[in-house]
């Protein structure tokens, strides 16, 4: 063998080994990689910026745990009506039955249902805060999500403090047919009575803010806020257009576009949302 080929077989050997999967161990859930940008980051670095992508800005899905944490003062919270939880009322079945739905939620998120709810404080400022989850059925509104707010609202009424709603929705919950659209109205009727005694309501619409929710509580605020390129609609895009048989713009139903064009008052990212509110608080407090 001459001194070439012996060179070459001992790299690949080298090469071989030092590669073997045995050798080579990568954490899972390490890196993370942004959709919009391609930019691979530090899964904990994601996790400082608020789950923003550093480079390009892109809000990546955030859970209501994780808000509760970004939001709130520390060790402020206070849950309320954590226990209520849905049955099934119509015994609905689509690809599987929905009380076994709602079991695998459960199980997957830890939550009862799609909105946790509580008292806590931002910048020492106390408010009712209710901060839906997308993780469990889409953020889906049926009759325990509709209840829990309204209790909400009510309790802030009661205490007169302001409510803060974060939404991140699909809609109603078809499963529950008619009981879920019904949570439209009486979310609607509770905030009414609380605008009536001159208290304070700012929804914040997260992507995706859709359906039910778009068209009750999430558009009723006194101040309502979005994160940038949130996607905010009613009905899907592809249904506005074979109705009204016209192409839409690319920026159609997002947060930028509604700003644009007067449904939304502001739009702010997730890493300046806290102390924007705090300004926002502190000034409605002041002139009260």
């Amino acid at each position: 063998m001459s001194l070439s080929d012996w060179l070459l077989e001992k790299r690949t050997l080298k090469t071989k080994t030092y590669f073997n999967k045995t050798n080579v161990k990568i954490p899972e859930g390490l890196w993370i990689k942004c959709n919009h940008c391609g930019l691979l980051m530090y899964y904990k670095a994601l996790n400082r910026n608020l789950k923003v992508c550093p480079q390009c800005g892109h809000h990546f899905p955030t859970s209501s745990q994780e808000r509760i944490e970004q939001i709130l003062d520390f060790n402020t919270w206070i849950p309320l009506n954590h226990q209520l939880t849905s049955t099934d009322p119509l015994g609905f079945v689509d690809q599987k039955l929905y009380g076994k739905r709602l079991q695998d939620m459960k199980n997957k998120t830890g939550l009862q249902d799609a909105v946790q709810t509580g008292l806590g404080k931002i910048g020492h400022i106390p408010v009712a805060i209710g901060i839906m989850d997308f993780r469990f059925m889409g953020g889906s509104m049926g009759s325990v999500v509709g209840e829990k707010i309204t209790r909400l609202i009510e309790v802030a009424t009661n205490t007169k403090i302001p409510v803060v709603i974060v939404c991140a929705s699909g809609g109603a919950r078809m499963q529950e047919g008619l009981l879920s659209l019904m949570q439209m109205a009486k979310i609607s009727s509770a905030l009414q009575r609380h605008y009536s005694t001159g208290l304070l309501y700012i929804p914040i619409l997260t992507s995706p803010t859709t359906g039910g929710v778009t068209a009750s509580f999430a558009m009723l605020g006194d101040l309502i806020i979005a994160e940038p390129h949130a996607l905010i609609a009613f009905a899907g895009r592809r249904v506005i257009e074979q109705t009204i048989k016209e192409d839409l713009p690319d920026n159609f139903q997002t947060s930028e576009y509604l700003f644009e064009h007067g449904f939304i008052d502001l739009i702010i990212p997730r890493t300046e949302l806290t102390s924007k509110l705090k300004q926002i608080l502190s000034f409605h407090y002041t002139n009260q």
